[in-house]
């Protein structure tokens, strides 16, 4: 699936601007962005997230795919994440909203 550059550099920017420590959802991400869906980011993430703090990214629940478990882990102990006992990420201690980001002139 293709997508639009600047919906890709919209999405890598939220990425980017989650604070150490914290987390944000897939939705939360569609929503700043305000086009497509929590789906969407998580294929952005999966084809051009390799180079932003992608652990930072979560399921509504807290959860990562067990594929990114050990890497993610790591980094959450690193920056200090608030982790439930499961191992997932305590959502309700540490979510971040990500702030509305401004359409780009030729999507209006």
């Amino acid at each position: 699936m293709r997508h639009p550059e600047d919906y890709v550099e919209a999405v890598l920017a939220c990425v980017e601007a989650v604070p150490r420590g914290r987390v944000t959802t897939y939705g939360a991400i569609a929503d700043a962005v305000g086009r497509f869906g929590p789906r969407r980011v998580g294929n952005v993430m999966s084809t051009h997230g390799g180079g932003v703090p992608w652990w930072r990214v979560v399921r509504a629940d807290g959860s990562l795919p067990d594929s990114h478990l050990d890497t993610a882990r790591q980094a959450y102990l690193e920056e200090g994440t608030a982790l439930r006992p499961s191992g997932a990420v305590d959502i309700r201690v540490a979510f971040w909203q990500p702030p509305p980001v401004p359409p780009s002139p030729d999507v209006a």
